[in-house]
């Protein structure tokens, strides 16, 4: 049985197309700002350079202060690999719509602060003077703090996180207390009572470490 061959029009161009996929929308762009940090002992940075990666290829701007990172052995140039602008005056980072930071303003920062601008940070509310309270509000500050942010089960998941790091840490501030060089008393851990007031999360891994040397435990 004859085969019938294709007919091919001369008519018509054949050209090979492209494929047409499926792009994500981009958001919108963010401008964040994170200054370096004045508050007593104050040594944290508000993001890593791998935090600061992550947002940077999610095709935001990130801006931080000169030296912002050295307390916490973050380098200048650890940020500006992540693709962080780095500036070198105060003022300039302050003019980012969004400020990132670790410890909440303080009143030597309020001068620098614009209008209608968004601050992600620590606010401790309970202990914030009234005053300085006022000034961000003449400024419509949209302060959203770490303390009062939940997930969707319901829980605060920097608190928990934050509390864990104090909890496991106590222990190891108090060997260094009661060590030699800090004139501290040479008997064993296992001869001291540890108390342990504070939020439910701190207690129960500062408990779990006391346990662990042998220590008395009573949590209230």
């Amino acid at each position: 049985m004859s085969q019938q061959k294709p007919f091919v029009s001369t008519s018509f161009s054949y050209e090979t197309l492209e494929e047409t996929l499926d792009i994500k929308p981009k958001g919108a762009q963010l401008q964040i700002g994170i200054p370096k940090e004045i508050a007593f002992q104050e040594n944290r940075i508000a993001l890593t350079p791998d935090a600061v990666g992550v947002l940077v290829s999610n095709g935001h701007h990130v801006t931080i202060e000169h030296n912002a990172g050295d307390a916490s052995h973050f380098a200048d140039r650890d940020y500006s690999e992540a693709g962080a602008k780095i500036v070198y005056t105060r003022e300039d980072v302050y003019k980012a719509p969004i400020l990132v930071k670790s410890a909440p303003v303080i009143e030597e920062e309020l001068g620098l602060l614009q209008y209608n601008q968004m601050i992600i940070s620590p606010i401790h509310l309970s202990v914030l003077k009234a005053e300085l309270l006022q000034k961000m509000m003449d400024k419509k500050i949209t302060a959203i703090s770490f303390e009062n942010l939940k997930d969707d089960s319901g829980t605060y998941p920097i608190v928990r996180s934050m509390s864990e790091i104090a909890g496991s840490a106590v222990m190891l501030i108090a060997a260094q207390y009661l060590g030699s060089a800090n004139h501290g008393w040479h008997i064993g851990y296992r001869a001291y009572k540890s108390y342990h007031p504070g939020c439910r999360n701190c207690r129960r891994v500062c408990s779990k470490s006391c346990a662990g040397t042998g220590c008395i435990c009573k949590s209230f």
